[in-house]
């Protein structure tokens, strides 16, 4: 197969192991006797968890020049830890259980990107990256949605099965994709023990990173307050689940179609500061108004600030960052910028929204406003400039 099919192939398996399972795991442990505090707990333990684990799996991958291998193991240990949640009982085992299944999970989407954004540049015109990741996105709403019927006829245990068999099914794939080939690349330098201090060395991944905690992280007060601000408003559920649905369409049409095309046109840095910019008008939009249109009209932008905002990060990635080098890049980039930053952000969101409510929103488009003139300024970062 030609090696964008083999990578549309992975995301689709990958993907819908996540939409099979993540939704449903707090209604699986609360049917395990689990207390609301016990799974926030366990949950918060699992983000701790994914923090340590991903950087140090794609550590571990580069230094080796073993990203598939790496890839395969952690799929096939993500597989057997979802089976571990079967026989479970109590919160300390669930807990171990959680801790496990995390951390092996944590590695997976940054070292499949790794291997996906240097085959993309590899196969320049024939391969995009917006596509792979696309199809992931598409596989995880199908995933959902089949999980939710077959839990209603099987009982909750059915997604547990599910996705164990995609995991499994994914670390084979992962054995089929093409590796990175280090040696080709002009810039290859034999693995450091100072990795991560040579990539934060580095002003245009700096300057990466920074805008992505920002952008990304000003979603943790919509993610976690925008259907309670929504209800409070008077919107029905009916619309709520409309309104909700747009994010994920708009996601999937920005990953394939108007991405990729905004990528060529204006490049990845005005790509970038595109997306904050999107941000701060989605958040001062919300934060002044709950009205259906209203709301309606701005949700769509969830396409730019966070699929557009994540293809132009990677083609930033894959310029500015030597391939032996590329998933420790990954993973600092989506465990660490992106996932440490919405998790202190939506701590912070129970305080904010319990203060001033939808004006909260506003705060987060000054995080995107602030993220503006640091993306611009990557365009005067070597090797960028």
């Amino acid at each position: 197969m030609p090696p964008l099919t083999r990578f549309l192939v992975f995301y689709a398996m990958l993907y819908a192991a996540f939409g099979l399972m993540s939704p449903f795991l707090p209604e699986f442990l609360r049917q395990r006797g689990l207390s609301a505090t016990a799974i926030g707990t366990l949950l918060a333990a699992g983000t701790a968890a994914r923090l340590v684990a991903g950087p140090l799996a794609g550590r571990v991958a580069d230094a080796c020049r073993a990203w598939r291998a790496v890839l395969g193991a952690c799929a096939a240990a993500a597989a057997i830890a979802a089976l571990l949640y079967l026989p479970a009982r109590g919160f300390e085992i669930l807990l171990l259980v959680g801790l496990a299944q995390a951390a092996a999970w944590a590695p997976l989407v940054p070292v499949a990107d790794a291997l996906a954004v240097v085959a993309s540049r590899d196969q320049a015109g024939r391969f995009e990256y917006g596509w792979v990741r696309g199809t992931g996105s598409a596989a995880f709403i199908l995933g959902v949605v089949a999980s939710g019927d077959a839990i209603d006829r099987l009982g909750m245990d059915v997604m547990i099965w599910g996705s164990a068999a995609l995991l499994a099914l994914s670390a084979v794939l992962a054995a089929l994709l093409p590796n990175i080939a280090v040696e080709s690349d002009p810039e290859a330098r034999s693995p450091q023990a100072g990795a991560i201090r040579s990539l934060l060395g580095m002003s245009a991944y700096r300057g990466l990173l920074l805008v992505t905690a920002l952008v990304l992280g000003s979603h943790a007060l919509h993610d976690t307050f925008a259907i309670i601000s929504w209800r409070d408003a008077g919107i029905s559920s009916a619309a709520t689940g409309v309104l909700w649905s747009e994010q994920v369409v708009s996601e999937v049409a920005v990953f394939f179609l108007l991405g990729p095309m905004l990528l060529h046109r204006i490049g990845p840095v005005r790509a970038l500061a595109l997306a904050a910019a999107a941000g701060v008008l989605r958040w001062i939009v919300l934060g002044a108004t709950a009205d259906v249109l209203a709301v309606g009209l701005v949700e769509p932008l969830h396409g730019l600030t966070f699929a557009l905002l994540h293809l132009a990060a990677m083609q930033l990635i894959g310029a500015s960052v030597p391939r032996d080098l590329a998933a420790t890049a990954q993973a600092l980039y989506g465990t660490v910028a992106a996932g440490a930053s919405v998790a202190l952000l939506t701590f912070a969101s129970g305080a904010l929204y319990g203060a001033i409510g939808r004006a909260g929103f506003w705060v987060m488009a000054l995080l995107c406003a602030a993220a503006i003139p640091l993306a611009l300024r990557l365009s005067r970062s070597p090797p960028l400039r």
